[in-house]
């Protein structure tokens, strides 16, 4: 006999009671970070994103305004909006900031150099100063390709070239960017330790179950107390803790690398609203032709996104292991 969800199974089967669950999530930060790990209050990495800003609204509910602070780290390559935006969060929920400019940081470790070295063997005339972003192909939906990473980069003049990613391109320019992130944990550590405080973690279900993340990065943290949620969960917690209006809809980007990008096409290849629908219908073990009936697509077509969501989970699964030892 079918259940419940399956019979009803539908995109509205995301929704959340979003108060309920953050009442449940405030409960746990307080119970996690005061009792548990005896900190005064918690530090969270503010970009802009909608991410970050839920967890800092949790945060501000679960501890009070005075004993959170959001830490805004921008680079020579971000986004001028995300650090405007991060501070509209800031003044909205009443929290205190500081802003650690992590250029130096990373022009010291060669960040940049490193991987405009990579660069320079695809694109030989390429410039510190042109835009450049990784994609994966768009076509998920429309042909079984695999996830194959292109380089794109535009000309001052605005001339957009692009060229597929060998293994060793692909690897030397995602191991430099990934300093970025790695010394944005580095300050959000510092400040931790200087005020007793907690690391809050930002990452949802999408980033953490798939891999989007950098180990020792914005993977590494105290307490990630929205890891369990779709992404379009998180978007539903944002409306209801108040969270700016230009935050929520803006288009979740990257903003690592100078050419723009969202994570759609960086990474998970469709909109999160199928996504996240086909997801959970194969977690609930909902019947194909079901799945497919709630998101407007083909069996095949819900097929080849189990198999992408499978393929990133079992490539990245080393990202979730904890550290080894004898």
């Amino acid at each position: 006999m079918a259940s419940n969800n399956m019979i009803n199974f539908s995109k509205e089967t995301l929704r959340l009671d979003a108060e309920q669950e953050i009442a449940r999530i405030v409960a746990m930060i307080r119970e996690v970070v005061q009792h548990d790990m005896h900190r005064r209050g918690a530090v969270v990495g503010i970009s802009g994103g909608i991410d970050s800003s839920v967890v800092l609204a949790l945060c501000v509910e679960a501890l009070g305004p005075q004993r959170v602070v959001g830490l805004i780290l921008p680079e020579k390559e971000s986004s001028p909006a995300s650090a405007a935006l991060a501070e509209e969060l800031a003044n909205h929920f009443g929290i205190q900031t500081v802003t650690e400019d992590i250029t130096p940081a990373l022009a010291g470790f060669g960040c940049y150099e490193r991987r405009n070295e990579a660069i320079r063997r695809i694109f030989p005339q390429f410039e510190q100063g042109w835009g450049v972003k990784i994609v994966l192909p768009n076509d998920l939906l429309t042909q079984g390709t695999l996830n194959i990473f292109h380089l794109v980069v535009t000309t001052p003049q605005g001339e957009e070239l692009r060229q597929r990613l060998t293994p060793v391109e692909y690897l030397q320019i995602v191991a430099s960017s990934n300093f970025k992130q790695r010394v944005r944990t580095t300050y959000l550590y510092f400040h931790a330790e200087l005020h007793n405080y907690a690391v809050l973690g930002t990452p949802n279900k999408n980033e953490h179950a798939l891999g989007f993340f950098v180990k020792g990065g914005d993977g590494l943290y105290d307490f990630a107390p929205i890891r369990h949620l779709f992404k379009t969960q998180v978007f539903q917690l944002a409306e209801s803790l108040g969270v700016p209006k230009n935050i929520r809809s803006r288009p979740p980007i990257t903003d690592t690398y100078p050419g723009g990008g969202t994570q759609e096409e960086f990474f998970f290849r469709l909109p999160f609203e199928i996504l996240d629908t086909i997801w959970l219908g194969h977690e609930q073990q909902v019947p194909v032709e079901m799945i497919a009936s709630a998101v407007d697509l083909s069996t095949e077509q819900v097929l080849r996104v189990i198999k992408d969501i499978s393929t990133k989970q079992m490539t990245t699964n080393i990202l979730r292991e904890p550290p080894k030892g004898l």
